[in-house]
């Protein structure tokens, strides 16, 4: 079963606090939500909305810092609001620099992947397009290194949007990410900017039906500048309404 939903992160522009968002997000077609962090709203407030509304949690977008210095804080957060996956949104180029530079990498987010486990959750990285530089001596991209450095035990967020902003085809990665990108991230983009599904170059009917084969069990939305984050919010509602199983 495919289910659709929205990084939050696409509407911060509203300014409204996560129970409001969710009551939004509730109004449209969307299954679920992505968090992008987990705000200042008790976990249980959050969690008694969320029921009242029928919305899921797919998934947490969780600073790297964030979750080595708290785990077990972050675990019981998850726990109070269903949420059984982690993702790490963001490492900066300095950590794909060269293949020394990923290798530290891989093996810092294999360990927390490990560690999370215990506790029950499953640990993602989600992709931009720093992360798809070449790498110098080595006929692999700093991201294609990184999926060769680790297993299936760390989980990839593709986000089709900066894939295809570095010049990569996010309907070959998702084959090669099969089983392990079970969140993925529908973006369109135009001349390497986020723009509205529909208006930009990436394919997303392609892209959803490869996420679809690669084993997906979440699409999720996600704009990272809006210019109108409600009538975003309604676009990618009815956009990916017909990928929903």
């Amino acid at each position: 079963m495919v289910r659709t939903g929205i990084q939050l992160y696409t509407l911060r522009g509203l300014e409204d606090e996560l129970p409001t968002l969710l009551r939004r997000v509730a109004e449209t077609e969307f299954d679920g939500v992505e968090l992008a962090g987990f705000g200042e709203t008790a976990p249980r407030e959050v969690a008694a909305v969320l029921e009242d509304v029928d919305l899921e949690v797919a998934g947490a977008h969780v600073g790297i810092d964030a979750l080595e210095d708290d785990l077990d804080g972050v675990a019981e957060t998850c726990a109070a609001l269903d949420c059984d996956r982690v993702v790490v949104p963001y490492l900066g180029d300095g950590h794909f620099e060269s293949a020394a530079a990923v290798r530290e990498t891989a093996a810092r987010l294999s360990e927390l992947a490990d560690r999370l486990a215990e506790r029950g959750l499953a640990l993602g990285y989600h992709n931009h397009d720093h992360e798809f530089v070449p790498l110098e001596g080595d006929d692999r991209s700093a991201f294609d290194l990184l999926i060769d450095e680790t297993d299936a035990s760390l989980l990839i967020e593709l986000d089709v949007g900066w894939a295809a902003a570095a010049g990569r085809d996010p309907t070959a990665l998702l084959e090669r990410l099969e089983g392990r990108a079970p969140l993925v991230h529908l973006k369109d983009v135009a001349e390497g900017r986020p723009v509205e599904l529909g208006d930009g170059e990436v394919d997303v009917d392609a892209c959803a039906a490869a996420a679809r084969d690669a084993g997906a069990e979440w699409l999720l939305y996600e704009h990272d500048e809006p210019s109108d984050p409600a009538a975003s919010l309604a676009r990618g509602a009815r956009t990916l309404s017909k990928f929903r199983e």
